[in-house]
């Protein structure tokens, strides 16, 4: 069976991720532009502003609001070291409260519950998560890079969460051996591999661990 061909910013069959996050990805950037066949002018350049919403308890679903819509992902797979993500649920704000307490509060596997009409504004779930303990809501900038490397979808970040700059880089793909070929040629081979929920947690300092090479 041949292999899908990929395409920046088209849907395809759930893809792998290899992704890391750190302060100094200069060369593996200059390496993954220069491998880079030429992609569409609109993933030269990206920016987008972005709210996270993490769990002390949670490190299984992606939950984060852009535009005031909701967008949760769910890991469902991990295989070599690398992750697969899969859609859960997207909605918007005024959100009714049936789909807020069966899509959105499971997501952050705490104990929480709505107590208030059946629709719920982006303010009023906001104010929610604030005065949970177990909750964060972490305000995230990013200024996205994108390529294509070994047929894989590879992207460089300057991405700011809660202020503080950071880098990442990433590769992603159906087929896993392209993004190992596409890790070893751009110098990422033996790199931990951090997600958004991972690096969030580290640097807020829910979790006491340090990124990939700080």
């Amino acid at each position: 069976m041949s292999k899908e061909s990929l395409k920046i910013g088209e849907a395809s069959k759930p893809r792998y991720e290899f992704r890391t996050f750190g302060q100094h990805f200069d060369d593996v950037h200059y390496k993954m532009s220069r491998l880079s066949v030429p992609v569409p002018q609109k993933v030269w350049e990206r920016q987008s502003e972005e709210i996270y919403i993490v769990s002390r308890t949670n490190d299984q679903n992606n939950t984060k609001i852009r535009d005031g819509k909701m967008d949760i992902k769910t890991l469902v797979d991990t295989v070599d070291g690398l992750e697969q993500w899969n859609p859960l649920m997207k909605g918007e704000f005024p959100m009714e409260k049936s789909l807020m307490e069966k899509e959105v509060l499971p997501a952050f596997q705490v104990d929480i519950s709505w107590d208030g009409g059946e629709n719920i504004s982006l303010e009023a779930f906001m104010d929610l998560v604030r005065q949970h303990p177990q909750l964060q809501a972490v305000r995230v900038r990013k200024q996205r890079f994108g390529y294509m490397v070994h047929d894989t979808i590879c992207e460089f970040a300057h991405v700011w969460i809660n202020g503080a700059r950071v880098s990442t880089v990433n590769s992603e793909s159906t087929e896993i051996e392209d993004i190992k070929k596409t890790l070893v040629d751009v110098g990422l081979e033996g790199v931990e591999n951090i997600n958004y929920l991972q690096a969030i947690k580290r640097v807020i300092g829910m979790i006491n661990k340090p990124l990939a090479n700080e």
